[in-house]
C-alpha cells in the first residue's frame, strides 16, 4: 500500500486506518458491483489510499457530493452498507431536458439497479441557489467531492458549497476534495474551459469558509499532465475529446494532475 505524502506545515499525523476499515474498502473496492471500465481507472485515482487519506472508516456518516456515474459510490455504498451511512448529494431534475436532469436520473436508476448495493443509500438534491443543503447540521463525519470543483466555480456555487459542508459537519469532520490541478497563478476564468482549478484558490475559499488545512497528499498527481492540451482535462482519458487523434500522446499521460485536500472543521 502506498502511504499518502502530506506536505503542508500543519499536516496530521494519520493513524493507520484499522482492520475494518481496510477489510471494508478492500471488499469494495475488489466487489463485483464495480464495472471493469471503472476498476480500469484504480491506478489514477487511488480509491483506497484517497479515502484513507481522508480519514474514511465504514461507520461514518459519508456525503458524497455531485456522484456523477457513481465511480465512487461503487466503493463508498457497499464499504458503509453495513454500519454506515451514505447521502448523495445529486443535481437534481428541475431543469427538464438538461444534461442536469439526464445526469440525474441515469444516476438513480444506477442506484435503483442494484437495491443490495445500493439500497441503503439516501439521495438529496444539491443545487444553489435552489437546494442549499446536505444535510441536519453536525450529522456528518465526512464529506467529499471529486472532480467537481471547476463546475461549482463556474456556477458560482463552490461558496455555497462549502457552507453547506462546513455546517452539516461535525466538530472535527472533514471535508475531502480532490480537483484537477491548474499551475500556479492561473487564472481562475480559466477553470471553466480546462476543469483546471489553482489549488491556492481552493484552500482560501476553504479556510475561509471556516475550515482548517489538514493536509495535502501526491497521491493523485500526475506529473506528466502539463496542461495545456486543446480540451483541457477532458483531452485526457477517459473524456478523449479528441477521438482518435494523438489518442496514443494523451494516453501515455494518463489522467489530469490533481490536488487531494484534506480540510477539518473545528
Amino acid at each position: 500500500m502506498r502511504t499518502a505524502l502530506l506536505t503542508t506545515t500543519a499536516a496530521m499525523i494519520l493513524a493507520a486506518p484499522g482492520p475494518a476499515t481496510a477489510d471494508a474498502l478492500g471488499d469494495a473496492i475488489a466487489g463485483d458491483q464495480r464495472s471493469a471500465e471503472n476498476r480500469s481507472r484504480d491506478p489514477w485515482r487511488h480509491p483506497r489510499e484517497t479515502l484513507e487519506f481522508f480519514g474514511f472508516a465504514p461507520d461514518q456518516t459519508v456525503v458524497e457530493l455531485w456522484p456523477g456515474g457513481g465511480w465512487y459510490t461503487e466503493i463508498l455504498a457497499p464499504a458503509l452498507h453495513d454500519d454506515g451511512t451514505l447521502i448523495l448529494a445529486t443535481l437534481g431534475e428541475a431543469e427538464p431536458d438538461s444534461y442536469r436532469t439526464r445526469s440525474h436520473r441515469q444516476f438513480v436508476a444506477k442506484l435503483k439497479s442494484d437495491p443490495d448495493t445500493y439500497g441503503k443509500a439516501t439521495t438529496i438534491d444539491f443545487w444553489p441557489p435552489e437546494s442549499t443543503s446536505l444535510g441536519a447540521a453536525g450529522s456528518a463525519d465526512l464529506v467529499v467531492t471529486f472532480r467537481n470543483t471547476h463546475s461549482m466555480l463556474r456556477r458560482n456555487q463552490f461558496d455555497a458549497f462549502l457552507a453547506a459542508a462546513f455546517d452539516v459537519l461535525k466538530s472535527g469532520g472533514t471535508l475531502g476534495i480532490v480537483q484537477h490541478r491548474g499551475n500556479p497563478g492561473s487564472d481562475v476564468k480559466d477553470a471553466a474551459r480546462t476543469g483546471y482549478v489553482p489549488e491556492a484558490l481552493v484552500v482560501e475559499k476553504a479556510t475561509a469558509a471556516g475550515f482548517v488545512l489538514a493536509g495535502r497528499s501526491e497521491i493523485n498527481a500526475n506529473p506528466k499532465d502539463t496542461k495545456d492540451h486543446p480540451e483541457g482535462v477532458w483531452t485526457l482519458p477517459p473524456g478523449y475529446h479528441l477521438g482518435d487523434k494523438d489518442r496514443a500522446k494523451y494516453a501515455a499521460i494518463g489522467e489530469s494532475d490533481r490536488m487531494t485536500l484534506r480540510f477539518s472543521k473545528p
